[in-house]
């Protein structure tokens, strides 16, 4: 047995098992949110959501938004390239808090 089981993403709802109006609440949000074209498209939103599912490493999210980026037309050359987008925003998010290394160390002459 794995600690994540995909077969779990089935039991989602469930969270709001003891509170159930705020589960709808996430659930109505969220489906307006990623469920249909605004300013963005479905395909674009799933690119968005799959690369932060890699740079969060939900495997839920990995599986469910895969399987969304490919229903909604997206190819495995685009599905690839929008995480490395997240890979690089990450190392880039990393590395621009040397900045404030870099402070502490003016304010010890360093």
């Amino acid at each position: 047995m794995h600690y994540y089981e995909s077969e779990d993403l089935k039991r989602f709802a469930e969270v709001g098992k003891f509170r159930d109006e705020l589960m709808k609440k996430f659930f109505d949000y969220y489906n307006k949110v990623t469920g249909e074209d605004g300013a963005l498209t479905k395909r674009e939103k799933a690119l968005i959501a799959l690369a932060i599912a890699h740079s969060q490493q939900c495997p839920y999210c990995i599986d469910a938004y895969t399987t969304a980026c490919l229903e909604a037309g997206a190819d495995p050359e685009q599905m690839t390239e929008a995480i490395h987008v997240a890979a690089a925003m990450e190392a880039g998010i990393t590395l621009v808090h040397a900045v404030q290394m870099h402070n502490v160390l003016d304010r010890y002459g360093a």
